[in-house]
Protein backbone atom coordinates (compact mmCIF):
# COMPACT_ATOMS: atom_id res chain seq x y z
CA UNK A 1 0.00 0.00 0.00
CA UNK A 2 2.56 2.66 0.78
CA UNK A 3 4.30 1.63 -2.81
CA UNK A 4 1.31 3.79 -4.12
CA UNK A 5 1.53 6.86 -2.33
CA UNK A 6 3.04 9.21 -4.79
CA UNK A 7 5.21 11.31 -2.14
CA UNK A 8 4.53 14.28 -3.96
CA UNK A 9 1.14 14.10 -3.14
CA UNK A 10 1.58 14.82 1.29
CA UNK A 11 1.13 17.71 3.05
CA UNK A 12 3.56 17.11 5.71
CA UNK A 13 2.38 19.26 8.89
CA UNK A 14 2.35 20.28 12.33
CA UNK A 15 0.51 22.57 14.15
CA UNK A 16 1.16 24.88 17.86
CA UNK A 17 -2.00 25.87 19.95
CA UNK A 18 -2.20 27.71 23.58
CA UNK A 19 -5.17 28.49 25.28
CA UNK A 20 -7.49 31.55 24.16
CA UNK A 21 -6.71 32.84 27.85
CA UNK A 22 -3.60 32.97 29.60
CA UNK A 23 -5.58 31.78 32.96
CA UNK A 24 -8.86 30.14 33.78
CA UNK A 25 -9.89 33.53 35.52
CA UNK A 26 -9.38 35.62 32.59
CA UNK A 27 -12.14 33.15 31.00
CA UNK A 28 -15.90 34.81 31.13
CA UNK A 29 -17.94 32.91 33.57
CA UNK A 30 -19.92 31.44 30.53
CA UNK A 31 -16.50 29.90 29.46
CA UNK A 32 -15.37 28.73 32.88
CA UNK A 33 -18.85 27.00 33.13
CA UNK A 34 -18.36 25.29 29.90
CA UNK A 35 -14.32 24.43 30.93
CA UNK A 36 -15.94 22.89 34.35
CA UNK A 37 -18.53 21.07 32.66
CA UNK A 38 -16.76 20.21 29.90
CA UNK A 39 -13.39 18.57 31.90
CA UNK A 40 -15.40 17.52 35.03
CA UNK A 41 -14.84 13.60 34.11
CA UNK A 42 -11.18 13.95 33.09
CA UNK A 43 -10.42 15.69 36.30
CA UNK A 44 -12.56 14.05 38.64
CA UNK A 45 -11.20 15.21 42.28
CA UNK A 46 -7.73 15.68 41.83
CA UNK A 47 -7.28 18.92 40.14
CA UNK A 48 -9.77 22.21 40.18
CA UNK A 49 -10.68 23.66 36.95
CA UNK A 50 -8.05 26.08 36.85
CA UNK A 51 -5.52 24.04 37.97
CA UNK A 52 -6.98 21.75 35.03
CA UNK A 53 -6.53 24.79 32.90
CA UNK A 54 -3.08 25.30 33.26
CA UNK A 55 -2.67 21.15 32.35
CA UNK A 56 -4.82 20.61 29.20
CA UNK A 57 -6.65 24.18 27.80
CA UNK A 58 -4.06 24.00 25.07
CA UNK A 59 -5.19 21.35 23.45
CA UNK A 60 -8.75 21.39 23.74
CA UNK A 61 -9.96 23.16 20.33
CA UNK A 62 -12.50 24.70 22.37
CA UNK A 63 -10.66 26.27 24.77
CA UNK A 64 -7.52 27.08 22.82
CA UNK A 65 -6.03 28.71 19.34
CA UNK A 66 -4.05 27.95 16.92
CA UNK A 67 -0.65 30.61 16.38
CA UNK A 68 1.54 28.81 13.97
CA UNK A 69 0.57 25.99 11.06
CA UNK A 70 4.09 24.63 9.62
CA UNK A 71 3.70 22.32 6.15
CA UNK A 72 6.17 20.83 4.05
CA UNK A 73 5.76 19.18 0.76
CA UNK A 74 8.50 17.18 -1.81
CA UNK A 75 8.67 17.85 -5.20
CA UNK A 76 10.74 17.14 -8.19
CA UNK A 77 12.22 19.93 -10.60
CA UNK A 78 14.90 19.67 -12.89
CA UNK A 79 15.40 16.16 -11.96
CA UNK A 80 16.15 17.28 -8.23
CA UNK A 81 14.32 16.25 -5.20
CA UNK A 82 13.11 19.90 -3.14
CA UNK A 83 11.64 20.18 -0.07
CA UNK A 84 9.54 23.69 0.34
CA UNK A 85 8.64 24.39 3.85
CA UNK A 86 5.67 27.41 4.97
CA UNK A 87 4.85 28.40 8.24
CA UNK A 88 1.48 30.23 8.86
CA UNK A 89 1.46 32.08 12.10
CA UNK A 90 1.19 35.18 13.99
CA UNK A 91 -1.75 36.95 16.56
CA UNK A 92 -4.26 36.35 14.13
CA UNK A 93 -6.16 32.72 14.28
CA UNK A 94 -8.62 33.52 11.70
CA UNK A 95 -6.00 34.49 9.08
CA UNK A 96 -3.42 31.85 9.99
CA UNK A 97 -6.10 29.15 8.82
CA UNK A 98 -7.20 31.40 5.71
CA UNK A 99 -4.14 31.14 4.45
CA UNK A 100 -3.30 27.35 5.71
CA UNK A 101 -6.66 26.97 3.48
CA UNK A 102 -6.20 28.37 0.69
CA UNK A 103 -2.85 26.31 0.13
CA UNK A 104 -4.74 23.41 0.68
CA UNK A 105 -7.89 24.39 -1.88
CA UNK A 106 -5.10 25.80 -4.34
CA UNK A 107 -2.55 23.20 -4.12
CA UNK A 108 -3.99 20.19 -2.25
CA UNK A 109 -7.37 20.06 -3.54
CA UNK A 110 -7.14 16.71 -5.45
CA UNK A 111 -8.58 13.40 -4.44
CA UNK A 112 -4.93 11.43 -4.72
CA UNK A 113 -3.73 14.31 -2.06
CA UNK A 114 -3.02 13.46 1.27
CA UNK A 115 -2.19 14.90 4.61
CA UNK A 116 0.73 13.91 7.06
CA UNK A 117 1.10 14.71 10.56
CA UNK A 118 2.51 12.89 14.08
CA UNK A 119 -0.83 11.92 15.74
CA UNK A 120 -3.15 13.93 12.69
CA UNK A 121 -5.83 12.08 12.66
CA UNK A 122 -6.31 12.32 16.39
CA UNK A 123 -5.38 16.06 17.33
CA UNK A 124 -3.90 18.02 14.35
CA UNK A 125 -6.80 17.28 11.61
CA UNK A 126 -9.61 17.28 13.84
CA UNK A 127 -8.44 20.45 15.87
CA UNK A 128 -7.71 22.83 12.61
CA UNK A 129 -10.88 21.86 11.33
CA UNK A 130 -12.97 22.82 14.35
CA UNK A 131 -11.09 25.52 14.59
CA UNK A 132 -11.76 26.22 11.24
CA UNK A 133 -15.67 26.09 11.98
CA UNK A 134 -15.32 28.38 15.02
CA UNK A 135 -13.80 30.99 13.09
CA UNK A 136 -16.83 30.80 10.69
CA UNK A 137 -14.65 29.63 8.07
CA UNK A 138 -15.31 27.28 4.98
CA UNK A 139 -13.57 23.33 5.71
CA UNK A 140 -11.65 22.77 2.79
CA UNK A 141 -12.29 18.85 1.64
CA UNK A 142 -9.18 17.57 2.23
CA UNK A 143 -9.97 18.27 5.99
CA UNK A 144 -13.74 17.22 6.16
CA UNK A 145 -13.07 13.82 7.56
CA UNK A 146 -16.26 13.57 9.95
CA UNK A 147 -18.19 10.71 7.84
Amino acid sequence: MLADIKIKNILFLDIETVPCAPNFEDLDTTFQTLWAEKTAWHRKEEYSPSEFYKLKAGVMAEFAKIICISVGYLFIEKGENHLRIKSFYGDDEKQIISDFNTLLNAQFNKKQHQLCAHNGKEFDFPFIARRTLINRLKLPKLLDIAG
